[in-house]
């Protein structure tokens, strides 16, 4: 079972401490891999390679004014471990301002090291503010492809306009990728992944309503070599590597690039918790390795601080916010369901303190036009089930009501009237006004969440669901819904904020084209959301059988496979 009760808890794990020592167990190779970085490695000086070896391209991310992170891993043989041999690589980088790199602005020597997987993180430097730069990587004699990358504006530069998009949950099997065939051919300054890079299920286990396409290449990861082959094989995609190598890219994490709905250091089902942070640890290793991340994000044993600020000129300050990895459980056994005395606790956490404490002081000091929360989970009140009986998703801040409530409290005490939520997770698109008080029609509107859908995690999706109408009467709210797949496209001015929903009619095909099934602007005016333009997506399923509650079902069906793939016998829901 997931639910551990707190006497369980209490006689085997104080967090501090046990993760201080299983920490030491599950981070002992980083924590090798890092003091060696400081000298007496060998080091192949003319490298040859069985294979082309830069298989999963190339990526840039976390950009700031001056620089950015440039990436790549070398993987002449990616989904068996890259096929690299056991020392390190050096990696030429350059980066240019013109695409044939006549004008070189920067260069250097970069060790690939086996410790990490072969994969290097360049923190370039001294670049200039809010300019397009192009770069690319030499081993040996072997070149990568080019990527394009941008830097931020200077923090408090007068920015007219800001363009960027928004992704979230590709679940390899349930679809091609071809949102992100169209993502890369966008104009847009930036990227945000919201999380479910990745999806830890073995074959067929984890299965799309529209049936799977694709088919995920070894058993359910649970190893470090587990979780760098199935990122191997998502970043072998080509329209997933045109897509990086098209803009920098700000990620973070949800749940799949470790395990369905894991909280903190606990297990959706059937693990010990010593087990699970193990593999925690090499999850989040493996994730690090193959983002483009500083290495202030390096991780620290079973622990990796991926919460961070990202600011654009005086327009937007953007909080990139980790939901998963601080929380208390979920509450009613991680089931739907009405708030209950467990789910109300005014104790419970969803961010942790340091990291909450952290965003609320930063949201003291910004002066920017928009104030922005990059994260994972449904932030609005959502109710799917009955006015007489409603039902919330646990696994969101409907199930942390406290913690919601502290933003709540903190936009009505500051008057703020520029709060954007921006959220994956859910697999559709969702558009909501931010209230003081959900319960009340008529409290004040501070804010606009924005929910994503998939890139393919669901499978092909429609328009609508069997219960969308009903969702949407009971929330009033929310004010939209959609369910097929694509990203969201974001154009940003000092008082509008405008959020087109990019979709394609399936996923279980290729070639499909994008439409933009609805505009919607959020003016801070107090008016809340307003609908600029819709469309009817061709070739797209009009109306499907699905309930918000199938998606739960199809990750506990997939649990099933898991555990009879182990000769355990299951209860069935």
């Amino acid at each position: 079972m997931k639910k551990l009760n707190s006497e369980r808890l209490q006689h085997n794990l104080d967090r501090r401490r046990f993760l201080q020592g299983a920490g030491k167990i599950a981070g002992l190779s980083l924590g090798i891999a890092i003091a060696q970085s400081m000298g007496g490695f060998e080091v192949n000086a003319d490298p040859t390679f069985s294979d082309y070896p830069f298989t999963l391209g190339v990526a840039s991310g976390d950009p700031l004014s001056d620089g950015v992170v440039l990436w790549t891993r070398l993987a002449p043989d990616p989904l068996n471990g890259g096929g690299m041999p056991p020392h390190s690589v050096p990696v030429k980088w350059e980066i240019a301002t013109d695409p044939y790199f006549r004008s070189i602005v920067g260069r250097g020597t970069e060790l690939a090291r086996p410790e990490l997987g072969h994969s290097i993180h360049v923190e370039v430097s001294g670049l200039k503010a809010n300019h397009e730069y192009f770069y690319r990587f030499k081993s040996g004699s072997e070149i990568s492809p080019t990527g394009k990358t941008k830097t931020l504006p200077e923090s408090g530069e007068g920015i007219s306009q800001l363009k960027f998009a928004f992704v979230s949950c590709q679940q390899f099997e349930h679809g091609y990728f071809t949102a992100y065939q169209h993502l890369a051919k966008e104009e847009l300054d930036l990227v945000f992944h919201l999380g479910d890079y990745i999806y830890e299920y073995g074959p067929n286990e984890y299965i799309a309503a529209s049936g799977n396409v694709r088919t995920h290449s070894g058993p359910e990861i649970k190893t470090l070599v587990d979780y760098r082959n199935r990122y191997a094989q998502y970043r072998s995609d080509t329209h997933l590597q045109a897509a990086h190598a098209a803009f920098p890219w700000i990620v973070t994490w949800d749940d799949h690039e470790v395990e369905n709905n894991y909280a903190n250091i606990i297990p959706e089902k059937g693990q010990s918790v010593e087990e699970f942070i193990i593999r925690r640890a090499a999850a989040y290793q493996a994730y690090y390795e193959h983002m483009p991340l500083r290495k202030s994000s390096l991780p620290q044993g079973a622990d990796m601080k991926i919460y961070r600020q990202f600011e654009y000129g005086d327009l937007a300050s953007f909080f990139v916010l980790d939901t998963r990895q601080y929380r208390d459980d979920q509450a009613n056994g991680d089931k739907s369901s009405p708030q209950t005395p467990e789910s109300l606790d005014p104790k419970r956490t969803l961010l942790g303190t340091e990291q909450e404490e952290w965003l609320f002081q930063r949201l003291d000091n910004s002066t920017k036009k928009w104030n922005v929360l990059a994260q994972q989970i449904f932030f609005a009140q959502r109710n799917y089930g009955t006015a007489a009986s409603p039902k919330y998703s646990m696994d969101a801040w409907d199930g942390y009501p406290a913690a919601r409530q502290h933003v709540l409290d903190y936009a009505k005490e500051n008057q703020l009237n520029n709060l954007i939520v921006l959220t994956g997770d859910v697999h559709a698109s969702w558009a909501s006004n931010l209230l003081e008080d959900f319960n009340d029609g008529n409290s004040r509107v501070f804010g606009a969440e924005f929910v994503g859908t998939s890139i393919t995690s669901g499978g092909n999706g429609a328009d609508k669901r069997a219960d969308t109408d009903k969702i949407l009467g009971l929330n009033p709210n929310i004010k939209f819904f959609n369910d097929y797949r694509g990203y969201v496209r974001c154009k940003v001015t000092p008082d509008r904020w405008q959020a087109d929903y990019r979709v394609v009619p399936y996923v279980s095909a290729i070639g499909a084209d994008i439409s933009t099934r609805a505009s919607f602007v959020f003016e801070k005016d107090g008016q809340g959301l307003k609908q600029i333009s819709t469309t009817e997506v061709p070739l797209g399923q009009k109306l499907s059988t699905e309930v918000e509650e199938d998606r739960n079902r199809a990750h506990n069906r997939a649990h099933q496979r898991q555990l009879e793939k182990k000769g355990k016998k299951v209860p069935r829901p």
